[in-house]
């Protein structure tokens, strides 16, 4: 082992590294917690000022981590947790995770532009002895084709001088069975020695450590975590339709198939995908595929299903609205719920957005309720709007109530006795049985 290594090493098992985390979103800022309870020094890094001010102050802007424990790790005199928009404090740091968005282009092609723009910042100050992680999602070969010869460009030589690994991200935000500490970590080093140093530093703030034979292992498995989903969230979704058709209610099906103790798991239909995961990290993989000349057809496949889910939800809406003998044209409709999933306040790529898009394209009056979102933003789908307060006389004036997501802090029997017709995409009013529910 290099005099490099053993010092890092060393440093990282007595807790003396610094440790940097680029992106303090979802990811990074669980990260950044776990690392200072366990008594690192932390610098979060984030090109918007706004975040690095509200933790600098000691306030979260996300709703399952709480500000009481952002600010026990900013106090003074001695902070263990500083945020700055100055990259060149990354030459502080001991240890730098990467934990950036990686979109899709509108060509549904991956956008590499955060990792990109972030390798070539860590660049202008990597110096010898510094582990980098890069934990946002991407295609198997991103961190050996793109990061590895960007960084080697000074000439520091990767599992010598300085040391670089995957590890992806598993983070499920408002989940309360399993925790950033307690959800096994996969990591995958370029070198050995790079795999050896990835699994310590994350070995002291998770349980149980997972290492892989690469990097690109480590890439093409959060990848099939995702498509693992997606591809069964399609077949629920498809067979959702196909239930609808022979009145048939797929939510009993499923919840009788998964009696069965071996050999089922139950995914459940909804009205799309939503999160930054698993509405795209699929594509990375079909993007790639093509370098080889091989075709995901179930991969595209059930992209394609879910990505049509909110277009069958609105054709639903308007054959309940002319059971009623209204047109969808000029009705107002409430969303309920833009979050992507239930309890959380997560507005990526959340289908209710896109409800909302389609709804307005073909003339209604859209509002929305989340109780976790006071207001939702949509730069792609051109639109800001405010959360609007549930009450006996507001929302009987709507025409449609569409639950989109079923947080539990609604009285969907209410909701049901107040509303003149309710379209349900996600059996929250199972039990309640009433003429105007009409399951979507």
């Amino acid at each position: 082992m290099s005099n490099t290594f053993n010092k890092l090493f060393n440093l990282i098992e007595k807790k003396d590294a610094v440790v940097g985390i680029i992106g303090l979103g979802y990811v990074g800022l669980p990260i950044v917690i776990r690392f200072c309870e366990e008594g690192f020094r932390v610098i979060g890094f984030d090109v918007d000022p706004a975040k690095t001010e509200s933790l600098s102050k000691g306030k979260s802007y996300i709703k399952h981590i709480p500000s009481e424990k952002i600010a026990s790790f900013v106090k003074k005199p001695s902070p263990s947790f500083e945020a700055t928009t100055d990259m060149s404090n990354l030459k502080k740091v001991d240890a730098i995770i990467i934990c950036v968005p990686t979109p899709l282009t509108d060509k549904r092609e991956p956008d590499l532009t955060y990792i990109e723009n972030t390798a070539k910042e860590i660049k202008k100050y990597l110096r010898a002895g510094q582990l980098i992680s890069l934990e946002s999602t991407t295609y198997p070969g991103t961190t050996d084709e793109l990061l590895l010869p960007l960084f080697e460009e000074n000439g520091l030589k990767a599992g010598k001088d300085f040391f670089l690994v995957f590890s992806p991200e598993r983070e499920d935000p408002g989940r309360i069975d399993f925790t950033t500490k307690t959800i096994p970590k996969v990591v995958g080093g370029i070198t050995k020695q790079c795999l050896k140093l990835g699994s310590a530093l994350y070995s002291k703030i998770i349980n149980n450590i997972v290492p892989v034979s690469s990097t690109r292992a480590a890439e093409m498995t959060k990848l099939l975590e995702n498509i693992y989903r997606s591809v069964n969230i399609a077949l629920v979704n498809e067979l959702k339709m196909l239930c609808d058709r022979m009145d048939i209610d797929i939510w009993d099906v499923i919840n009788a198939s998964k009696t069965k103790p071996f050999g089922f798991q139950a995914f459940y239909p909804g009205p799309g995908l939503g999160g930054h995961c698993i509405p795209i990290d699929p594509f990375y993989l079909t993007w790639k595929a093509r370098e080889y000349d091989f075709s995901t057809r179930f991969i595209e496949l059930a992209g394609e299903i879910n990505s049509n889910m909110p277009y069958y939800v609105v054709q639903r809406v308007m054959e309940a609205l002319n059971g009623e003998g209204k047109s969808l044209k000029g009705s107002k409709i409430m969303v309920l719920g833009i979050a992507y999933k239930k309890n959380v306040d997560d507005l990526r790529e959340s289908p209710s957005l896109e409800l909302v898009r389609i709804l307005k394209e073909k003339g209604a009056k859209v509002d929305y309720n989340d109780p976790f979102i006071p207001v939702a933003v949509s730069h792609r789908r051109h639109f800001t709007m405010r959360s609007t307060k549930l009450t006996d006389r507001n929302i009987k004036k709507y025409d449609c109530v569409l639950i989109a997501t079923d947080h539990s802090a609604y009285d969907y029997k209410w909701i049901v006795k107040n509303s003149q017709l309710v379209v349900d995409t996600r059996n929250a009013t199972a039990g309640i049985k009433n003429k105007k529910i009409v399951k979507a």
